[in-house]
């Protein structure tokens, strides 16, 4: 392959898409990326309500039968990503990488540290403190989680990503556990960040370029 397919990375906001379509997206991208036909991708999404499962996801962590979930606008889908239940919708800006890691490094750990370190690093472009925990896989402040990491590895091409608060409603998170976490979670918005979408994507895309160094290209 050559070298200039396999370091540029393909930027594309989707804006809002339910969940399902994503999902599908994402595995036609991602069987793209196997063949070799496209190049790195990374997705940008705002999802409608929706409470997800991952792999290892526990079914006592929905707190609400499927039943209160539906009444309140709020779709349930099981996944293939690593993880237990998150929640995402309005006011979140949801990642999905589509990288081969075997054009960066074979290593699943180091992937996620990068990723987020790449949230770390756009949440200090706007003055808010935050860093990860060895134990926990996402990104922390003082306030709580305001990052969740869950990913997706087959043939070392990724999929699934991260989902940052800017500035979600998070009283949606007291219909499950997050992440079978007991700890609060909070936004950017929470810390006074006025912020808009665009200003966070373009810090979150630049970041990811530098850190997986990758000549990032709009679509």
């Amino acid at each position: 392959m050559p070298s200039a397919v396999a370091t540029a990375c393909i930027v594309t906001d989707l804006g809002r898409m339910p969940y399902g379509a994503a999902f599908d997206l994402q595995r036609k991208l991602v069987d793209q990326r196997k063949r070799g036909e496209i190049p790195d991708q990374l997705l940008f999404v705002e999802h409608p309500h929706v409470v997800t499962m991952g792999r290892n996801a526990h079914e006592s962590n929905v707190l609400a039968s499927p039943e209160i979930l539906e009444r309140a606008g709020i779709e349930l889908h099981e996944t293939d990503r690593g993880g237990d239940v998150t929640y995402h919708g309005p006011g979140q800006i949801v990642g999905y990488p589509i990288v081969d890691l075997r054009e960066w490094k074979r290593d699943v750990r180091s992937y996620v540290q990068a990723i987020e370190q790449v949230i770390v690093d756009t949440l200090a472009s706007f003055g808010i403190a935050s860093h990860s925990d060895p134990k926990e896989i996402g990104v922390w402040t003082e306030k709580g989680k305001i990052a969740a990491i869950g990913v997706h590895i087959s043939r070392w091409v990724t999929s699934h990503g991260f989902a940052l608060n800017l500035d979600t409603d998070l009283n949606y998170f007291r219909y499950i556990v997050p992440c079978g976490l007991t700890k609060p979670v909070t936004s950017m918005r929470a810390f006074g960040c006025a912020a808009g979408r665009s200003g966070v994507i373009q810090s979150l895309e630049s970041n990811f370029g530098r850190v997986f160094q990758r000549g990032m290209e709009r679509s």
